[in-house]
């Protein structure tokens, strides 16, 4: 069967440009209501009977039957077997992925993850206390596919932030354990692992059981069934956000070779029907070059159904007046991944303020970030990156402030406190800060 890959070719010149690029550009969050019902039932029969729950529905959506939870968990020794089994390339490539993920978010915690204070001149302490938090679950997709990345990025910042127990859940359909998967577990330092999947694993976490232990926050990708349960949960524990379909955006000026560009836009292609790649240049000769290489490469794709499907559906090669509109346009979407392919990256890259990850250079292509190149592939979706940040050490620590108010301090800030109590009403407010003072 031949596939076609027809993005939509788009001109910011054009009289009804706006109106093609938000149809383009739109994408509903919206959860089918018979998925949402589904999971609000789920959760609640696991948070009603905890262990019995979860191993009902491992043998209904997983064909997993066991006896019992603890055929379910992954010991320390399983994982280690498991990081041993592999060969030579693949051990090493992991070990030095990880080592480089490991080493920038030491970099990120010591650049905005330690405590601080200081002392005013009346000898009153303030400042901030930042503690890891106690316990975190990590969600791994499984099935027919297997991301050890996802296990590296979820559980290597939490680690580094100090907490001290990491579950980790994936499923593993009708048993079937991926090494590469466990061995990223072991490399990465996750405490406990259980093979279940689905809500049901998003409750055990959230809710514990008598054999899970209840965590302070989940992270990590999964289909609609997790991510609803996730939004279900969050407020019980935290939650690292809802993620939409992959994107890529590529802002070009033409310098880059047009088959390493069309490849970059398959990489999210990829991932599935609803992923979103875009390129964005000021040379109509180059996006016909792009297309061309499009047109070749697409048929020796393995997943090239649903590479053409992405790009023809959501997918677009929009003709720029230049590269400074281009980069306004990139800050409107504000996309998961934005490649700044020219030769001079560092000329545009202080136009572009909305985006999860921004790689410079023709060199830099996404999938090295997804991988190994040590910041976190775990970004904002849908145009979130406006106002949030990849996951990171931050995630996996909170802050609290710290206030010690010395004698002296007490008769300024307490008479400024008694003003503003009595103003909103509350005595008890302003009588607690009136009787420290002289």
């Amino acid at each position: 069967m031949e596939y076609v890959a027809a993005p939509a070719r788009l001109s910011t010149a054009d009289a009804n440009f706006e109106h093609d690029f938000a149809q383009r550009l739109h994408w509903s969050a919206d959860t089918d209501a018979a998925i949402e019902q589904r999971v609000a039932d789920i959760l609640a029969d696991v948070q009603k009977r905890g262990d019995a729950a979860v191993l009902e529905y491992t043998a209904r959506f997983d064909g997993l039957q066991v006896d019992g939870m603890a055929a379910l968990e992954l010991t320390q020794a399983e994982l280690k077997a498991a990081f041993d089994s592999l060969g030579d390339e693949q051990r090493d490539a992991l070990t030095a992925a990880a080592q480089r993920v490991r080493t920038y978010h030491e970099a990120q915690k010591r650049a905005s993850g330690e405590s601080w204070s200081y002392r005013d001149a009346d000898g009153t302490l303030l400042g901030q206390k930042v503690t890891p938090l106690d316990r975190v679950g990590i969600y791994v997709p499984g099935g027919k596919a297997a991301y050890p990345s996802s296990v590296l990025m979820n559980a290597i910042p939490a680690h580094v932030a100090g907490v001290q127990e990491i579950i980790m859940v994936v499923p593993t359909p009708r048993g079937e354990k991926n090494a590469l998967v466990l061995a990223a577990a072991y490399v990465a330092g996750v405490t406990r692992g259980f093979t279940i999947g689905g809500a049901q694993a998003v409750a055990a976490l959230a809710y514990g059981t008598a054999t899970i232990p209840k965590v302070d926050k989940i992270t990590g990708p999964g289909n609609a069934y997790v991510a609803s349960a996730k939004k279900r949960v969050f407020g019980t524990v935290g939650i690292d956000m809802i993620a939409g379909p992959s994107e890529i955006l590529v802002l070009a000026d033409g310098s880059t070779p047009p088959d390493w560009v069309a490849m970059d836009l398959f990489s999210q292609a990829e991932h599935d029907e609803l992923a979103q790649s875009i390129l964005l240049c000021p040379d109509a000769d180059y996006i016909a070059a792009v297309q061309r290489e499009i047109d070749r490469l697409l048929p020796e794709m393995p997943r090239r159904a649903i590479i053409a499907k992405s790009l023809s559906d959501r997918g677009a090669l929009i003709l720029t007046r230049d590269m400074q509109e281009a980069c306004a346009i990139s800050n409107r979407i504000a996309p998961e991944h934005l490649e700044v392919s020219s030769n001079d990256p560092h000329q545009w890259e202080p136009l572009l303020r909305h985006a999860g990850a921004i790689f410079l250079g023709a060199y830099t292509s996404e999938s090295l970030g997804d991988y190994c190149a040590g910041p976190n592939h775990v970004l904002p979706t849908s145009g979130t990156a406006r106002f949030s940040s990849p996951l990171g050490v931050y995630d996996f620590q909170k802050r609290s402030s710290l206030i010690e108010v010395s004698e002296q301090g007490a008769q300024t800030l307490g008479r400024i406190a008694s003003v503003l109590a009595h103003g909103e009403g509350l005595q008890g407010h302003a009588r607690a800060a009136e009787m420290r003072l002289k």
